[in-house]
């Protein structure tokens, strides 16, 4: 997610087109906007722009009105050293589940 003035974008996220549908149908991986309150862009554009902390889309489902919602976190990227330590994590589980 990312903002583009005071607006909030989901990109880079793919929703498949509808399988029924006709040639009118959406393109399946297009930025969105998310359709949020004055009250949560400010929220979460304050949090944003915190060093060090990105939104991140959680979960995507579809409500009963057929829109598509989005469970928005914040999240903080891993350092150099705990990349490692969990990339060695994986290799030990890998060779476990080969052996």
């Amino acid at each position: 997610c990312r903002f583009d003035g005071s607006e909030l974008f989901l990109i880079g996220a793919t929703i498949p087109e509808y399988s029924h549908g006709n040639l009118q149908n959406h393109e399946p991986k297009r930025k969105r906007k998310c359709l949020l309150s004055r009250q949560e862009l400010k929220k979460l554009k304050e949090k944003a722009q915190v060093k060090g902390l990105t939104l991140v889309p959680l979960r995507v489902y579809f409500g009963t009105k057929g829109f598509a919602k989005v469970t928005i976190g914040v999240g903080r990227g891993k350092k150099l050293h705990d990349k490692r330590q969990s990339e060695k994590e994986k290799q030990a589980k890998r060779e476990i589940r080969e052996a």
